[in-house]
């Protein structure tokens, strides 16, 4: 071959990297911080919006907001002392994360309008190849944060296709569609909902909420934060931290009740049902619209404008789930049949059936969705057997139903910072080139034992949450009725449990090609050998090399 053959050949080789990050919502542009903090450039974002923010980009219904506390619901690393509310809404909370996009210089790295449809591993490359809307690239490891509150979820409903009228999601809002005067119809009773209907119940002609599960909705003690306050968090630093850390505070000690001692959820039911009584006098709609499951059970909802729209002559409540739709009439479950212009669906996403999982094929040529088609399993919440150097945030279990997601990514980012310099150490990154000695040339992948062992302590403590425990079908659990989304335990806890990376959890896998260098102690019986003393020296304890068959790679597994 020619030196201009050479050249043209290599000039359209796919562009690599290190790091590929998708998503660019809290987990995707933390990742992405934490990657620059740790001395790391060689990585891209890739998006497939126009523009970073995820879920807070997603979702600009009327009346979006959070309902954790605006200082708890930031990065750690990256106060805001100029939240206007204690509970911010959608623009102000989306303007954080553009914030921080540009003041960590994360900017270069954003690959917007790049949608991921492929992730498949190269079992002779050691890497990953991409497919995106935009082109290929590949990588060497890969760090999904694509969120479980990205990809809506609307049901199949009988008729809905021939619907004459407007149809969206709560996360796709048609904001250019008029409510002004429409009859409407509300599916749903979930956090969307319960923003939306005080929103929309003034300008709208009618509005039709049908609820299949009436949720537990607690006050929402939001305010503005005046002009003082942030002159003293921007002046004193520290008294934001303390902000926080009171919130939080605040929070871990919830935590008991939820997971270990359900029955003292009581007292808080009691405040709900006041909450309710205030707003609702007629006793048949309180009725129709007080649980009938353990508080906690599903996610604790907070308002304090959703019960009084309820009680304006203009709203009507349908206890049933919409059945099907016949032209513009929309009958329920219990037969009720309702006239509208419009349907809007507040009905969740596809939390324990990601769509991003069909498009991971991991070593052995599965997808990530056959890998999990009995339930979502993952070690620590973030890596998955048969996948190597692939990693989740926000992944299976690490939910909370009481606190921040930011404090459970902020844990996971901490394992993923430990679990690239443990590859580090291993060779994964070399003064080389590819494939001589430098990156591409060894991966780490969860043991399936260390993977069952973590999933059946984190389910047996789950038998006693209130999540289980508690009466209610939620979005927490999967087709087999399995708890795979949320912690049952404090975000400590957790936190402490993803500090490091544990070696002794993993397999090493090595390029057949690069001579794999086993440690002095490997030649120890395994019982003498410490994790310890693996990662003081940067590589696996208790190590064995061997080819595995078929396959042109070492595996040193680490006991």
């Amino acid at each position: 071959m020619g030196q201009h053959e050479h050249d043209h050949e290599h000039d359209h080789e796919p562009e690599h990297v290190h790091v590929a990050v998708v998503g660019s919502g809290f987990g995707g542009l933390g990742a992405a911080i934490r990657l620059r903090r740790e001395g790391m450039t060689d990585f891209v974002v890739l998006e497939r919006a126009d523009s970073v923010g995820g879920t807070w980009r997603d979702n600009s219904y009327p009346g979006c907001a959070c309902d954790v506390p605006s200082h708890l619901y930031s990065f750690s690393f990256a106060p805001n002392p100029d939240w206007p509310r204690t509970f911010s809404g959608q623009r102000h909370i989306r303007a954080y994360l553009e914030h921080v996009a540009d003041t960590f210089g994360l900017r270069p790295h954003l690959r917007l309008n790049h949608e991921v449809r492929l992730m498949r591993w190269d079992n002779d490359a050691l890497h990953w190849e991409i497919e995106t809307s935009r082109g290929t690239l590949t990588a060497d490891v890969i760090v999904s944060a694509t969120g479980p509150l990205s990809d809506p979820k609307i049901p199949e409903i009988p008729g809905l296709a021939g619907f004459p009228g407007k149809v969206f999601h709560s996360a796709r809002w048609d904001h250019g569609y008029d409510l002004r005067g429409k009859r409407v119809a509300m599916i749903g009773t979930g956090a969307s909902a319960i923003q939306i209907v005080p929103a929309i119940q003034p300008e709208v002609g009618r509005l039709t909420l049908f609820q299949r599960t009436p949720p537990w909705v607690m006050p929402r003690v939001d305010r503005a934060i005046s002009g003082a306050e942030r002159r003293l968090h921007r002046a004193l630093p520290f008294t934001g931290t303390l902000r926080r850390r009171f919130l939080w505070g605040i929070r871990e000690l919830q935590v008991q009740a939820f997971t270990k001692r359900p029955e003292e959820l009581g007292l808080v039911e009691s405040l709900a049902k006041a909450n309710m009584a205030r707003a609702i006098k007629d006793p048949v709609l309180r009725a129709r619209l007080t649980p009938s499951y353990r508080i906690g059970c599903k996610r604790i909802l907070l308002s304090s404008t959703y019960y009084p729209a309820l009680a304006r002559p203009n709203v009507d409540l349908v206890t049933s789930g919409l059945a099907e739709v016949r032209g513009s009439t929309l009958v329920a479950a219990d037969g009720t049949e309702t006239e509208a212009d419009a349907i809007v669906f507040g009905t969740g996403f596809h939390v324990t059936d990601m769509p991003i999982a069909d498009r991971v094929v991991g070593a052995d040529g599965i997808t990530l969705a056959e890998a999990w088609k009995d339930g979502m399993r993952s070690l620590r919440g973030a890596t998955a057997a048969g996948f190597p150097n692939w990693m989740t945030i926000i992944g299976p279990n690490t939910g909370l139903g009481n606190s921040s997601m930011i404090l459970m990514i902020e844990s996971q980012l901490n394992y993923m910072a430990d679990y690239l310099r443990q590859l580090d150490g291993l060779g994964g990154r070399g003064g080389g080139p590819r494939g001589v000695g430098g990156s591409g040339r060894v991966a780490l992948v969860p043991r399936p034992a260390a993977v069952r062992a973590w999933n059946h302590r984190v389910q047996e403590r789950m038998k006693r949450t209130v999540w289980n425990t508690g009466g209610c079908t939620s979005w927490y659990l999967d087709e087999q009725g399995r708890n795979t989304t949320v912690w049952p335990g404090t975000t400590a806890e957790f936190r402490r449990a993803t500090r490091e990376v544990d070696l002794a959890e993993y397999e090493v896998i090595r390029a057949a090609a690069a001579p794999v260098r086993v440690p002095r102690q490997a030649e120890k019986p395994a019982a003498e050998t410490r994790v310890s003393e693996g990662r003081a020296s940067g590589r696996p304890a208790g190590a064995r090399s061997g080819a595995r068959s078929g396959t042109p790679v070492a595996k040193e597994t680490v006991r």
